[in-house]
């Protein structure tokens, strides 16, 4: 059972018990822990849900824009930012750390390079010779050995330390960086649009309920003690 319902629950029998039995203290003390757990649990409600007459509840959905604002910024403004970048891709100057791009490489589609290569052999002087064996379909079932040789091909390449020379040199000038700084915050821009408040609402949500329902628990233990306290020095 929710820590939220169980800490309400043990305060209202504590006040049932307390007025039934005529125990002042017992009264008190329920009386004060059931406030405390219950003010705690409608501050937690409150930041989800919009409570008439209550000024500043709701603030997640009503904050929402202000919401995916603060996370572009922290986005691109601390993670994103061209010194992180950089360092990013100064690292990736040492052989141990350099970039894999054999997942890229192994999606690609190089079938239109086997088509050219046909192209370009029945264009050539070799074109009436290759048509005596049966033009190009004869030479089709070298497709997916070429396609496979030039993906091996081109993963070693990218895995050599010129490569990635040059492919660090490009990638730190300045205009490169800029320009894929504001790829990047496309892309988070974009996926921000994505969500709407019930969809932040519900993650967040479940992602500090756990938390928060201690402040319900603490709020009316606190609370009970307060009271005993009271009671104690009314006694």
């Amino acid at each position: 059972m929710n820590k939220s319902v169980v800490t309400n629950l043990i305060a209202a029998i504590a006040v049932l018990a307390g007025y039934l039995l005529s125990s002042p203290i017992l009264l008190t003390v329920g009386l004060f822990a059931l406030s405390g757990a219950i003010t705690n649990w409608l501050a937690i409600h409150m930041l989800f849900e919009k409570v008439p007459g209550l000024y500043g509840s709701g603030v997640v959905p009503s904050r929402f824009e202000e919401f995916k604002e603060g996370i572009s910024h922290l986005m691109m403004k601390q993670f994103f930012t061209e010194e992180n970048i950089e360092r990013f891709l100064s690292q990736q100057g040492s052989a141990e750390k350099h970039i894999d791009l054999a997942p890229v490489i192994e999606k690609l589609d190089l079938s239109p390079a086997f088509d050219a290569l046909v192209s370009t052999i029945s264009q050539s002087s070799f074109g009436g010779m290759l048509a005596m064996f049966g033009g190009t379909e004869a030479i089709q079932p070298l497709r997916e050995p070429f396609i496979d040789k030039m993906k091996a091909s081109l993963s070693d390449i990218s895995q050599s330390d010129q490569f990635y020379e040059l492919l660090k040199a490009e990638l730190e000038q300045s205009d490169v960086i800029d320009d894929m700084r504001v790829k990047i915050e496309e892309i988070v821009s974009q996926r921000l649009n994505e969500l709407t408040p019930q969809l932040v609402k519900e993650i967040v949500q479940d992602m500090i309920k756990k938390h928060l329902g201690w402040l319900v628990v603490w709020g009316g233990i606190f609370g009970g003690l307060i009271g005993l306290a009271a009671a104690l020095l009314q006694g």
